[in-house]
């Protein structure tokens, strides 16, 4: 009893920051959600207006498409992390000259913040000065100007975050696949199971908690993904690149709409753990029915 005590006693500085910190904002950003308000109005007052925000939203054009390329910025920025990440944790595995130098610049843009991230791709992107459009032209006799261009832009902002979160995947991977035993792959290997066969019965099924968390922590990050994009596109050109965080940013910030902007979060709050959960039932659900 003495020591259920003191771990609570222990815990409470925790508690209370994350009860200050997380679930007050929370609940009062869902305050806010069912009020007009704009703070720097004549009338700075809250003006309660029920559900009308999140019907503004449900037939908000500008909403939906941030939603819908916000999607596909996820699944093109993930899907292209994981895979990277495992094949790149699977050559840490092994020895290779260098390795210790390699991981240490390879675990780099983990530690940059993502504005200063936003910050350096603009620079390597802007057609007078960047070497990437300078290599791009010259190599391929391709003119990159995301400025002008709604593809191209997409594509170096799905790029950057590969970039910038890739290293994350495969730290995650890298402890998933250490802790795996040798025994089940040894009697793979001796009842004559390839590579594909390996993977596919043995180390898939036994990293896909680890496989599934990273997944959950990556879905999470692309989906309020704001400083990166800002500083390197802006949201556009036109609607290219206006994900779902620069779309709440610009509502709650420039236009002051702060109702809205709350409206949209709690949405997407919502969304998110929608996708999360259907990503559990997807992934980790069958194999605990065979378990079972």
């Amino acid at each position: 009893m003495q020591s259920r005590k003191l771990g609570w006693l222990l815990l409470a500085p925790t508690l209370a920051v994350l009860f200050l910190f997380g679930v007050v904002p929370f609940f009062y950003v869902i305050y806010v959600a069912f009020h007009q308000w704009n703070p720097f109005a004549a009338n700075p007052e809250m003006i309660f207006n029920g559900a009308d925000n999140f019907r503004q939203v449900v037939f908000d054009a500008g909403f939906l498409a941030s939603l819908g390329v916000t999607m596909a910025f996820v699944f093109f920025a993930v899907l292209t992390e994981l895979i990277i990440g495992y094949l790149l944790a699977q050559a840490f595995m092994k020895d290779f000259p260098g390795k210790a130098i390699f991981r240490t610049i390879h675990t780099l843009p983990l530690i940059m913040a993502p504005i200063i991230v936003g910050s350096i791709w603009k620079l390597m992107t802007t057609p007078s000065i960047g070497i990437i459009p300078h290599l791009l032209d010259s190599w391929f006799g391709y003119d990159l100007n995301i400025g002008q261009s709604a593809g191209a832009a997409f594509a170096i902002t799905v790029i950057m975050d590969v970039w910038h979160w890739t290293p994350l995947v495969t730290l995650t991977l890298i402890a998933a696949l250490v802790s795996l035993p040798p025994d089940p792959f040894e009697q793979a290997q001796i009842d004559g199971a390839n590579k594909r066969q390996i993977f596919w019965h043995i180390t898939l099924p036994m990293i896909a908690p680890a496989v599934v968390a990273t997944v959950f922590i990556r879905l999470m990050d692309a989906l309020r993904t704001v400083d990166e994009v800002l500083m390197l596109t802006g949201g556009g050109p036109g609607s290219a690149t206006r994900y779902v965080g620069v779309h709440i940013f610009k509502e709650v910030f420039p236009r002051t709409n702060y109702g809205y902007g709350s409206a949209v979060s709690v949405i997407v709050l919502y969304l998110t753990i929608v996708v999360c959960w259907l990503l559990y039932v997807g992934m980790l659900a069958p194999r605990n029915t065979k378990k079972g």
